[in-house]
């Protein structure tokens, strides 16, 4: 199969083709018009020698005096003089022109162009003398050679004009398209080994720098892509490492030996607990995942998701004998994201209240400009100013979380602020010390 040509050849021989027709046109157009502007020349000076011969033509006893009558042998100077069809006059001239003559006094005023002799006639009468035609010739050898020479240099120049017109655009074509070649090629290089690269076109004024920007923010694109299937895929097999190595030893102690069904039943619910862990860390990161791919967002009532978090998040802490309150809003509140990515962002909040407080959790919402701030209070030992951020980070606990041996593996913080921030909110904590007071900011529907 033959290999389809590049741009910058099919543009030049779309200029090429396009130009050389051009010049072929114009250069039959000119040639034509000038032939005819010629052919008008030559009929004008036929016209006016056959009149000024006729006008000095004088006849006395049926002979024709002309003493004025020059006779050089050329056919400029030579006309025929007829009376009824008889020859008064001749010239010297061959047998052709005088049969043409004589044909052409036949029909006066008319132009008759005589073939092999490079000649035209033209007959008029005389008129004072009935029945006497003058019949002047005039040779076309002049006008012939100019038509050739105009020909022939009208077409070495359209020649010329064609090749300097194909060596400029070859020039152009190639000048214009290098740096969209070397842009195909940097960011084909870029995108297998550095895709932090970029062309840094400024503000797009062209073409050129308009596809410099538009690669730009393909990379960007691809690079974001990229950086978030390799977080998703370290924070899966970072999160997924401790409740899979708890549900694996948890599953080994119990077949190691034959136990009750009391021990049997304990290590099946720690092998549950650990697989909703999972399961939960699975769908809040893929949700993170969805909303920083840019999916569409919906919308949710604020007192809904706060009474569904209450009554699931009620049972964790029941042994310990947490209230969790919820404070209805005064005013309809509607969140801009779906009711199951609100729950994901807050529960995990929830629970960590749940499993340091000392008895309540209070859980609350309120309009904040553009967002909805959604607080969780506790009171529980507080979060300190050195752990503001740190919480947050995967595999980090607080303090408190560490000298009370909570179960936790340090991610729910870390994952609710992460969706957080994909679906356009965040969360923040007050460092105190009459405890935990955390804020989800989510935008408003």
């Amino acid at each position: 199969m033959k290999r389809p040509r590049g741009v910058r050849t099919r543009l030049l021989w779309v200029v090429i083709v396009s130009v050389a027709i051009a010049l072929a046109l114009m250069t039959a157009g000119f040639n034509v018009l000038l032939a005819r502007s010629l052919n008008r020349d030559a009929d004008a000076v036929l016209r006016t020698r056959a009149q000024t011969e006729a006008a000095s033509v004088d006849i006395v006893n049926d002979k024709l005096v002309s003493p004025d009558q020059p006779d050089s042998g050329g056919l400029e100077s030579q006309a025929w003089v007829f009376r009824s069809g008889r020859a008064l006059e001749t010239p010297r001239a061959s047998a052709a022109l005088d049969r043409a003559a004589q044909n052409a006094a036949a029909a006066p005023g008319a132009t008759l162009n005589v073939r092999g002799e490079h000649a035209r006639l033209y007959a008029t009468r005389a008129g004072d003398f009935t029945g006497v035609v003058v019949v002047a010739g005039l040779w076309l050898g002049p006008y012939e050679r100019t038509q050739r020479i105009a020909l022939v240099g009208s077409l070495v120049f359209a020649g010329v004009l064609l090749v300097v017109v194909a060596l400029v655009a070859r020039w152009m074509l190639r000048a214009a398209l290098r740096p969209v070649a070397q842009m195909t090629f940097d960011a084909e290089v870029w995108s297998e080994r550095d895709l932090d690269r970029r062309f840094h076109g400024g503000e797009p004024y062209d073409e050129l720098s308009q596809l410099a920007a538009t690669l730009d923010g393909l990379l960007d694109r691809l690079s974001a892509s990229l950086r978030r299937e390799q977080r998703f895929s370290a924070e899966v097999s970072h999160e997924l490492r401790t409740p899979l190595a708890k549900v694996r030893a948890e599953a080994e102690l119990a077949l190691r030996r034959e136990r009750g069904p009391e021990e049997y039943r304990q290590a099946l619910e720690t092998i549950v607990r650990n697989a909703a862990q999972m399961t939960a860390t699975i769908e809040t990161l893929v949700a993170a995942a969805q909303h920083e791919s840019g999916l569409p967002r919906g919308h949710c009532d604020v007192s809904a998701v706060l009474e569904d978090l209450a009554e699931a998040s009620c049972d964790g802490p029941g042994e310990r004998h947490v209230r969790l309150e919820r404070e209805a809003p005064t005013a309809r509140l509607v969140l801009g994201v779906d009711a199951d990515v609100a729950a994901r962002i807050l529960q995990p909040v929830v629970e960590n209240g749940c499993r340091l407080a000392a008895s309540a959790v209070c859980v609350s919402a309120e309009r904040a400009g553009s967002g909805v701030d959604i607080h969780i209070d506790d009171d529980g030992p507080g979060v300190r100013e050195d752990e503001r951020e740190r919480i947050f980070e995967p595999g980090a606990r607080g303090r408190a979380a560490a000298e009370g041996a909570y179960a936790g593996a340090g991610l729910g913080l870390a994952l609710a602020r992460r969706l957080a921030r994909a679906a356009g909110g965040d969360i923040t904590v007050r460092p105190a010390a009459d405890g935990g007071h955390f804020t989800a900011r989510l935008p408003a529907g």
